[in-house]
């Protein structure tokens, strides 16, 4: 990402799209007169951020039907919840804003204890508050212990939720950091690396229960936006949505990867001359690829292994997934494969987009 993300223990302030660095008052003046013609909450904006924080319709879904153990609140007037948390720096500004666009009312550095309150205020809107997007990041942290039971009341009350974490590598963290020249939030006396190291620790339980982890290491604020917008913006809800991912192994595993598959099993075409200049994109590059022993084998059993997983994530709520293919270099047997099993999907009935993360760096 182009542009830096970092949160201070500031006074809330209105997110400021397309920008993860804290705005005054007077940046903020042109988007006074939208903001009065919001329901009336305080809303705090990411004083810092990334340029990679994402999250609104890219891939997060929307949820439908819950209900609140409330008298006389309509069902339909519950409003669908999404928690945007992740790594300072890593974005979470952006995906807010993101959301913001799309027409959710966003709350930031809200206290764990009030998402409720805050749900519950949604539901008296009479429809006027539809969805709700609450970021919760290390400036509350004397909050944060809170969260975990502030899910568990929503659960107890049918709300159902959706939590979207924003990561980063470390290098790219303290890129950032350093270059809009602020401390990280938890780094104290020590250096910025012993606050991120602090914060991953922070997060950790919080990561693994995420409905959807976007790593924005190599993204830009406009590639973050796409990733939220893909993910929210729709007007139904998919039964997955899935993202499969080309890239090289000696560039590193992408750290959003649920799935991960390995195609260094099927000869190179790098070292055929007359290929070797061409991407897995190009029909001739393909089609040497599935040509070898083993390719479409393996297209066909992966494609049914993933009709299983399929089934057993919606089972367990979880409705985004991110399908890794690698190779040596992230151009050629990756690439054409990602592609092939992404039209399968499809096919099948899965909305589904690919992100070819490494090709052209050659």
């Amino acid at each position: 990402m182009t542009e830096n993300e970092q949160e201070e223990p500031a006074a809330p302030r209105t997110t400021d799209a397309g920008s993860d660095v804290s705005h005054t008052a007077e940046t903020d003046a042109p988007h006074k007169e939208a903001r009065e013609n919001r329901p009336q909450w305080t809303a705090a904006a990411d004083p810092a951020g990334g340029a990679d924080d994402a999250e609104q319709k890219d891939g997060a879904e929307v949820n439908t039907g819950t209900t609140i153990d409330k008298a006389g609140v309509p069902e339909a007037a519950i409003p669908e919840l999404v928690i945007i948390s992740g790594m300072s720096g890593a974005g979470r500004s952006t995906a807010a804003k993101c959301l913001e666009d799309l027409g959710w009312f966003v709350v930031d550095n809200l206290p764990p204890a009030l998402i409720p309150t805050m749900v519950e205020l949604g539901a008296r809107s009479q429809g006027n508050v539809a969805r709700i997007a609450v970021v919760v990041d290390v400036r509350g942290r004397r909050f944060f212990d809170n969260l975990r039971e502030s899910l568990a009341d929503l659960e107890t009350k049918h709300v159902t939720r959706r939590i979207v974490f924003l990561e980063s590598s470390d290098d790219a963290l303290v890129r950032r950091f350093e270059g809009v020249r602020r401390p990280h939030p938890l780094q104290g006396d020590g250096r910025i690396v012993d606050g991120i190291a602090a914060e991953r620790e922070l997060l950790r339980e919080l990561r693994g229960d995420a409905d959807l982890v976007i790593d924005t290491s190599s993204l830009n604020v406009h590639e973050l936006r796409a990733k939220m917008d893909a993910q929210f913006a729709g007007e139904e809800e998919p039964e997955l949505r899935a993202t499969v991912m080309s890239f090289g192994f000696k560039y590193g595993l992408p750290v959003d990867a649920d799935l991960v598959v390995d195609m260094r099993f099927l000869p190179n075409p790098h070292w055929v001359p007359e290929l070797r200049q061409y991407t897995g994109l190009n029909e001739e590059v393909a089609g040497y690829v599935f040509n070898q022993p083993g390719a479409k084998e393996f297209l066909d059993r992966y494609a049914e292994l993933l009709q299983l997983i399929r089934t057993g994530y919606r089972r367990e709520g979880k409705r985004y997934v991110t399908i890794a293919v690698g190779c040596t270099g992230g151009k050629h047997r990756s690439v054409a494969m990602s592609e092939k099993l992404a039209a399968r999907l499809v096919s099948e009935g899965v909305e589904t987009v690919v992100v070819h993360r490494d090709m052209g760096r050659e």
